[in-house]
């Protein structure tokens, strides 16, 4: 019986449908495969050591409203194929009213396998009246864990947050030294914020509004959707990069524009951009169907497919 023969670049190719690429030695040879990375890598967030799938899935688009708005059924339904693709990163908050909708969507699922993000509020948007510690607490008991792995103080605009959150500061770093969150960072709105949280130790890690468009991302207005385009991207990149320089773990967010960006080609465009920028450790979509699970999964593969 004849055997097929299969050519070098039948090999090749291949190789890089199946998600590695093939090393050269310089010589003709080939080494072993690298693999080419994905949507669904563990990936390292900055210097905290914590592990999470590089794509998350979130229950706050327009503060929860969308996600809520599928109904509990569908909800968990979307929830649960996330994780059976590989997602591990479940993002919430306290404002978004999904804690509990995050509880029973991951029930029975091995909660050392899961990245839990949550977020307290402070400031203008009134927040808790509690001590941290009780309202770490309440979070635990809504979404049935032992320990979160990052609790962010959420949204902030003014260039001196972190004077004005001392307390809560605090208050989280006592959290984490007692093991009740893994990390604690910020949620920034605006480009002064942002430019605070990038400078400042105490930050783990930082969760930044970026797409190339340039939509519904930080501008100089300490408002929470400034007047955004293009031409702030830049300034938003160059503190990302600080955020890197100085260790932070850095998640991105509103990359499909708070669900502004309907046409497939923006999507495609903004999280092929952010995945071969390396801006980002990890990023969260607001997702709300298996289909829109399915095709985010499919750029950011293409994204680094095309970039190996």
């Amino acid at each position: 019986m004849s055997r097929s023969r299969i050519t070098r670049r039948q090999f090749i190719k291949g190789a890089a449908t199946a998600g590695v690429v093939l090393v050269s030695t310089g010589t003709g040879s080939l080494q072993t495969p690298a693999a080419v990375r994905t949507a669904t890598d563990q990936v390292t967030l900055g210097e905290t050591g914590i592990k999470l799938s590089r794509i998350g899935i979130g229950g706050g688009t327009h503060s929860g409203t969308v996600q809520r708005g599928l109904g509990r059924d569908k909800f968990n339904d979307v929830f649960r194929y996330a994780y059976e693709r590989g997602i591990t990163y479940f993002d919430t908050a306290d404002t978004y009213g999904t804690h509990t909708w995050v509880r029973d969507a991951i029930k029975g699922l091995p909660r050392e396998k899961l990245y839990i993000q949550s977020k307290i509020s402070f400031g203008p948007w009134g927040g808790d009246r509690e001590t941290p510690m009780e309202s770490l607490d309440r979070f635990r008991r809504e979404l049935n864990v032992d320990y979160i792995d990052t609790v962010l103080i959420h949204c902030q605009i003014a260039p001196d947050w972190d004077e004005q959150t001392k307390a809560l500061r605090d208050g989280l770093e006592e959290a984490k030294q007692k093991k009740i969150i893994r990390a604690h960072g910020v949620s920034c709105h605006s480009l002064p914020a942002t430019s605070k949280a990038a400078a400042l130790d105490w930050v783990d890690v930082n969760l930044v509004r970026i797409n190339p468009q340039g939509v519904n991302i930080d501008t100089p207005e300490m408002a929470v959707f400034g007047a955004s385009n293009a031409s702030h991207v830049p300034a938003v990149v160059e503190q990302m990069k600080i955020m890197r320089k100085n260790g932070h773990g850095i998640i991105g967010m509103k990359l499909i524009a708070q669900g502004d960006f309907t046409d497939i080609e923006d999507r495609r465009k903004s999280l092929t951009w952010v995945m071969q920028s390396d801006l980002v450790d990890a990023v969260v979509l607001g997702l709300k169907s298996r289909e829109e699970i399915d095709e985010a999964i499919l750029h950011v593969n293409n994204a680094f497919l095309k970039q190996a």
